[in-house]
């Protein structure tokens, strides 16, 4: 069976790096989780691959989280919050002129994360019960982006701004995976940035 295209990116792009130190403990092992399904697909997430990633035994992961659907939950809900948190948002929104610097460098600087969740979404359209989780996670950016453009000083709907913002963000996300330069990236969220500008002084910045 042919490797998924998004899992070779991952794949060729980890290659040139060293062997990830995963540390110990839960979080270790949902690390390791996101890593294997970015590179392998979500059939190649078993406990001994987790566990080999991580470098544990295999009871270890069992122990952990029960069942592999707890395991996929876990490791969707932890790499929304590694990947942008509603405090790092913030943070960026409140920077002004940095802004869409602040949210490339959130949505860039880890793509494996990135590639764990859209392989999750992809099969959530295969396996009913994975639309939970993967609904949760949609959730928790528009609320994440949601509680960054308030501090941002964006009036009106601002959850409907935020899903809005967020599906231009996710193929934006997409665009880099799949090959897109960094510097088209940051000009078409530039972009964006202006769109959020209207929304919160009426007029785009200079």
């Amino acid at each position: 069976m042919r490797e998924p295209a998004l899992a070779r990116i991952v794949v060729m792009t980890a290659s040139a790096a060293p062997a990830p130190k995963y540390g110990k403990g839960r979080e270790a092992l949902l690390r390791a989780a996101v890593d294997v399904v970015a590179a392998k697909g979500l059939r190649g997430l078993t406990y001994r691959a987790v566990a080999e990633a991580a470098g544990v035994n295999n009871s270890l992961v069992a122990h952990h989280f029960g069942t592999r659907a707890s395991l996929i939950a876990a490791a969707l809900e932890w790499s929304s919050e590694q990947s942008i948190g509603a405090s790092r948002l913030r943070e960026a929104a409140q920077n002004g002129g940095t802004f869409t610097e602040a949210l490339l460098e959130l949505l860039l600087e880890d793509p494996g994360l990135q590639v764990f969740q859209y392989e999750m979404i992809l099969e959530a359209r295969r396996r009913p019960e994975l639309a939970g989780p993967v609904g949760k996670l949609y959730e928790s950016y528009v609320a994440a982006l949601s509680e960054g453009l308030r501090a941002f000083g964006v009036q009106g709907d601002v959850r409907v701004v935020a899903r809005s913002l967020f599906a231009a963000l996710d193929g934006l996300v997409l665009q880099y995976i799949a090959g897109v330069g960094r510097d088209e990236i940051a000009a078409a969220l530039e972009e964006v940035h202006q769109a959020v500008l209207l929304r919160r002084d009426g007029v785009p910045e200079a």
